[in-house]
């Protein structure tokens, strides 16, 4: 207890600052209700293997007439995905008034459409259960704002205020709405910050209650069973005013603080920060593995994406070779596609102006939209791309073609063989297209890729071997199955970028204890393409196949013919 009395303290030092840190430190840990014998973490240990993958879904995602969203995407996934996945991650299944789930009205319930915890709890007991801590705001119509206005706890002072004068002229924003949001209450008018909008009201962590409320709400989570916890928008948590309030070190001391305090209780739980922001900024979140056990991404949906459109590899090779191996205990979450757009800050610094402006006239051309957002400068910038990732691949810069789901098929074979724990789409592996009718409802560019499907239509396009989604989902499930049994595709196993030129992209791995060497080559472009053996360096003495297709390397062979946007996994086992 000492142990973690003194972890704590120093976190809550930097936090608050060493006068009120004393205070708080008792209050915080009672908050976690610790069993009397503390299971103490071990440093650098990984609580993930090669057969670790999420599917990131919403719980309503697949509904049937009559039954709670997570239990039909219980027997969704019992059905159609053993093998295939061991993880869920299930996006706020919380009441909530708009976004999706993300602007939360009571964190302690669990929306009708959803269920209840009890199927919270057994879905933890199939699945290794991620679910969102939704902890940079809240609901307007919270009962935590509520109380706001009306000057009640709780909830009074647990938002951030701020006054139409003050310095705000440098904060870094998702949206293109108003930052202040002026609101009635009982003793006058108030300005309030909203980060995300009017709906979604910005929590104040300077004041310690905050965090005390957070601390209570994530060891009721860890008692469902959750655990895996993203941290949503974490990035965007401490505000200081005449700063752009991104990546604050209060904010990256409390991600610590977080991780010290679940560590304690299960040492296998994990934190996840997502934060979609540039990928120098976003590495920074593991800290000195002592912060978030996994980090998003966030560069590599937009990189491969680029790539495949253009058959140029150059930028995905370049990004590749500059990020550093995850120390043990840590590890990148790899994803193509999630309910949010193909974020476009994180390709800063990796691809120009003119590039991502091509990015995105030709993702336009295959249905998508664009979501802007307010820059410090008071213009309009892009922010992210809507559109579902089968249709963003129906084609390349030139247009569509008939390469779509060969495309699709190799974006993912190069996504899951890279360093790090993969967490696929439930919209991608079901083949899903653009959803213009769900945005034409809601008014939200990102309802394209939210489609809600009817269990039944959805068997009935799985059972047809001539649709789209069938095809969709039997590839990628048939990968998904073929990765999880290859021990060099630990998401801590070492990995090489090759280079092999701009229209071959091909990484190296090697398991942990250096018995399985796999290369996984592809060809980017929509023409065939051979690649020189020599160049890829086969040990002669070792035997060596292909995975995915079962094709054997002959003694002597000294090209391999690899069809447009073909993988292959060369393995030695």
């Amino acid at each position: 207890m000492e142990r973690l009395r003194a972890r704590v303290r120093a976190h809550l030092d930097v936090i608050y600052g060493e006068e009120h840190s004393q205070d708080l430190v008792g209050p915080v840990i009672e908050a976690m209700r610790y069993a009397s014998s503390l299971r103490e973490p071990e440093p650098y240990k990984n609580y993930w293997d090669e057969k670790d993958c999420w599917l990131i879904t919403y719980a309503t995602t697949i509904t049937e007439p009559g039954k709670p969203g997570l239990r039909t995407m219980a027997d969704f996934c019992d059905t159609h995905l053993q093998d295939a996945i061991n993880g869920m991650d299930v996006l706020p299944f919380y009441p909530y008034s708009s976004d999706d789930g993300f602007a939360v009205t009571d964190y302690l319930a669990v929306d009708e459409r959803a269920g209840s915890w009890e199927d919270v709890r057994e879905l933890a007991r199939r699945y290794r259960l991620m679910a969102d801590l939704v902890i940079n705001h809240a609901s307007s119509q919270s009962t935590w704002f509520q109380n706001f206005l009306s000057r009640r706890d709780p909830g009074k002072d647990y938002f951030k205020e701020t006054t139409p004068d003050e310095d705000v002229s440098q904060v870094i924003r998702p949206r293109s709405t108003p930052l202040r949001i002026k609101v009635e209450t009982v003793d006058g008018d108030r300005w309030v910050w909203c980060t995300f909008g009017p709906d979604q009201v910005d929590l104040d962590f300077a004041n310690p209650e905050v965090l005390l409320r957070f601390v209570e709400i994530v060891r009721f989570y860890l008692e469902q069973g959750i655990r895996v916890l993203r941290l949503d928008a974490v990035a965007f948590l401490w505000k200081e005013p005449g700063t752009t309030c991104m990546h604050d070190q209060r904010t990256h001391e409390i991600v610590k603080l977080f991780r010290t305090l679940v560590e304690f209780y299960d040492p296998s739980t994990m934190l996840i920060t997502e934060t979609n922001v540039p990928n120098r900024d976003n590495l920074t979140y593991f800290g000195n593995s002592n912060e978030a056990h996994a980090i998003y991404n966030f560069s590599l949906p937009p990189l491969l994406i680029f790539t495949l459109l253009t058959g140029d590899c150059r930028h995905l090779k370049t990004w590749m070779m500059s990020m550093p191996p995850a120390r043990y205990g840590t590890a990148y979450l790899n994803f193509i596609a999630s309910h949010d757009g193909v974020g476009l800050r994180p390709t800063d610094g990796l691809l120009s102006p003119g590039e991502r402006d091509r990015l995105l006239a030709t993702l336009g051309s295959f249905g998508g939209q664009i979501s802007m957002r307010t820059g410090p400068d008071g213009a309009p910038h892009p922010y992210e791309a809507n559109i579902s990732l089968i249709d963003a691949l129906a084609g390349t810069i030139d247009g569509p073609d008939e390469h779509q789901l060969a495309r699709f098929e190799c974006a993912h074979a190069i996504m899951l063989a890279l360093e790090g724990i993969p967490a696929i789409y439930i919209h991608s592996l079901l083949g899903s297209r653009n959803d213009h009718e769900g945005v034409a409802r809601t008014g939200q560019y990102r309802s394209i890729n939210r489609h809600s499907w009817a269990r039944e239509e959805l068997e009935a396009a799985l059972g047809d071997p001539s649709s789209l989604h069938s095809q969709a989902f039997s590839r990628l499930t048939a990968l998904l199955k073929l990765r999880r049994r290859q021990k060099a595709f630990h998401p801590n196993a070492i990995q090489f970028t090759m280079q092999l030129g701009l229209e071959i992209f091909g990484v190296w791995r090697q398991s942990i204890d250096r018995e399985q060497d796999i290369f996984s080559v592809s060809n980017v472009t929509h023409e065939p393409r051979d690649v020189e053996l020599a160049n890829i360096n086969l040990v002669s003495t070792e035997r060596w196949s292909d995975l995915i297709s079962g094709e054997v390397i002959e003694e002597g062979q000294r090209v391999l013919r690899l069809e447009p946007y073909q993988t292959v996994w060369l393995s030695n086992r």
